[in-house]
């Protein structure tokens, strides 16, 4: 839709072009005619003829002013006018010019049929006209009706010509118009998509470190509430802050690597690796240093995986665990891995309270701990509004063609995923995180 300041200015410059046009004829027309009363040998016309052939002047060339309003209408008029004129003035001013440029019009704004039909008539009345004149008093001779027959077929072509050009024009202006929309479109797609993405990535990070530390600094808290004498305390404190120290460094590390889409062109890449299953011990290491005695299971024969699918993986089971340590009050979390044909299956399952666990006994949690039945875990209790955890989850597995599921078990809560390996390069298995494979 245009602008409206736009469509004024356009309707402004049609308006002053319709003008100049109709001033420019105007003034070509009655300089003509008048000086053609001037030429030698003119004897002169009643008056009465006169004033009726100035009248017809100005009806032909007033009538160019709305030609574009009326391009029929006016084309009609002129030839009218110049029907009129020509049989009774003796001047015999241009004022044919007129009809031309209306019939131009009337062809160039898409009126085709009317505007040879215009010309037909018009051909024909010169042409019936001159045959009934007397021998010797024909005003047009053969090759004039030729020459004018052709310069009505020309003033038709071209009019059409211009049709078919403006259109052609127009058509190409809103291809762009709409190449522009779907790019900026496309843009604001491409935009939402990775900043969703970042934000994924982020979260996992983020929360899986800082749900470390946590669990951390509570459980060193409650020791230190049970028994607070110095020679208990202090180790208890060094081997938390030691724990916090690392996984804060880890964190800081994984961030640099996930911020770094966002760094200046000019700006050093960064060096740490990046994420990935063969990284899967160090995060079973922290969860481990958090009191959750953590395994990892491996089914099948390994294979190396791209990086995105590497990527995913390994935030799946960060997230789950991730949700082990914050809300489930779980001892026991085994991790496994199965290998199977053209898929990859990850399965975290966890002997906790489930998604309906919503408070921890006394003394069991740090103060402060979300329930077990966090939004994170997919089923928020009442009056929880739902988180990310579970949805971030599934956005990876399915962005990748696979698929996640998270329910309630017997003992606890399961998180399966299914990761297909159509991408996957084929090459030499790889050892696990453990340091076996089964």
């Amino acid at each position: 839709m245009a602008h409206p300041s736009s469509a004024r200015r356009d309707r402004a410059v049609a308006w002053a072009a319709d003008t100049g046009v109709t001033l420019a004829v105007t003034l070509f027309v009655v300089v003509w005619t008048a000086v053609a009363t001037l030429r030698p040998g003119y004897g002169g016309e009643p008056l009465a003829r006169t004033v009726t052939g100035w009248v017809l002047v100005a009806v032909g060339c007033g009538a160019l002013r709305y030609r574009h309003r009326r391009p029929v209408a006016v084309a009609a008029v002129t030839l009218l006018a110049c029907c009129a004129y020509y049989p009774l003035s003796e001047q015999d001013g241009p004022l044919m010019v007129t009809f031309a440029v209306a019939l131009y019009t009337a062809a160039a704004e898409g009126r085709f049929a009317a505007s040879v039909a215009l010309a037909a008539t018009t051909l024909l009345a010169v042409g019936a006209g001159e045959v009934r004149q007397a021998p010797g008093n024909r005003q047009i001779d053969d090759t004039s009706l030729v020459m004018l027959a052709g310069w009505l077929i020309s003033l038709v072509a071209v009019g059409r010509a211009q049709r078919t050009r403006t259109a052609y024009l127009h058509e190409a202006e809103q291809r762009a118009l709409a190449a522009e929309r779907e790019q900026e479109a496309r843009a604001r797609q491409s935009a939402t998509e990775e900043r969703l993405r970042i934000a994924r990535e982020v979260h996992d990070v983020l929360g899986h470190s800082i749900s470390l530390i946590n669990v951390q600094a509570g459980a060193v808290l409650h020791r230190l509430s049970r028994n607070p004498a110095p020679e208990t305390a202090l180790p208890a404190a060094r081997e938390a802050l030691e724990a916090v120290r690392a996984t804060s460094k880890d964190a800081l590390r994984e961030l640099r690597s996930t911020l770094g889409v966002l760094r200046q062109a000019d700006e050093a890449a960064p060096t740490a690796p990046a994420s990935g299953l063969d990284r899967l011990g160090e995060l079973v290491e922290r969860a481990r240093s958090a009191g959750l005695d953590a395994e990892v299971r491996t089914e099948g024969t390994p294979r190396p995986l791209p990086p995105p699918l590497d990527l995913a993986a390994y935030r799946i089971v960060q997230e789950s665990l991730t949700n082990v340590t914050r809300h489930a009050r779980a001892r026991t979390a085994l991790i496994t891995l199965t290998w199977a044909g053209d898929e990859l299956r990850l399965c975290v399952e966890d002997d906790g309270e489930g998604s309906s666990g919503a408070h921890a006994p006394a003394g069991q949690a740090p103060a402060g701990d979300a329930p077990r039945g966090d939004a994170s875990r997919g089923h928020a209790p009442a009056g929880r509004a739902p988180g990310s955890g579970i949805r971030g989850m599934t956005e990876r597995a399915r962005a990748l063609g696979g698929d996640l599921t998270a329910h309630d078990t017997a003992d606890g809560f399961r998180v399966t995923a299914r990761l297909p390996l159509r991408a996957a390069p084929t090459g030499a298995p790889l050892t696990t995180p453990e340091g076996d494979q089964e």
